[in-house]
């Protein structure tokens, strides 16, 4: 099954996920996470196929995360909550992310990359 994979194209981190993926010729339809982000169902559906904790699914470097006082948002917040925030804008949601629809990374390492997708 071909991954999904969200990314922004200007994002280091994201190129070096692409980097790795084109380098062991892994098959993936890209979307750009901006101008696509997922939905909210999307993002409750990601957050549950993965063993990473709801708020490790936000950008919490970037400027729209501060803007927005993010971090004393999620403190509270329900998963529910955090899925709405982040459908709404995909500069708020740590990137890249991988899935195939049953396994989900966020971020890049390539050891995890090594570990999920070969």
């Amino acid at each position: 099954m071909a991954l999904t994979f969200y990314w922004y194209p200007k994002c280091g981190t994201c190129q070096k996920a692409k980097k790795w993926l084109d380098g062991h010729n892994i098959d993936y339809t890209s979307i750009h996470i901006v101008e696509e982000p997922p939905t909210k169902e999307q993002m409750l559906n990601l957050m549950s196929n993965s063993d990473i904790p709801p708020k490790k699914f936000f950008n919490t470097s970037g400027k729209k995360y501060r803007e927005q006082n993010m971090k004393e948002k999620i403190t509270d917040a329900s998963i529910e909550e955090m899925a709405e925030w982040l459908s709404s804008d995909g500069m708020l949601i740590k990137r890249p992310i991988v899935t195939d629809g049953q396994k989900v990374t966020v971020g890049f390492k390539e050891d995890t990359f090594t570990e999920n997708w070969l």
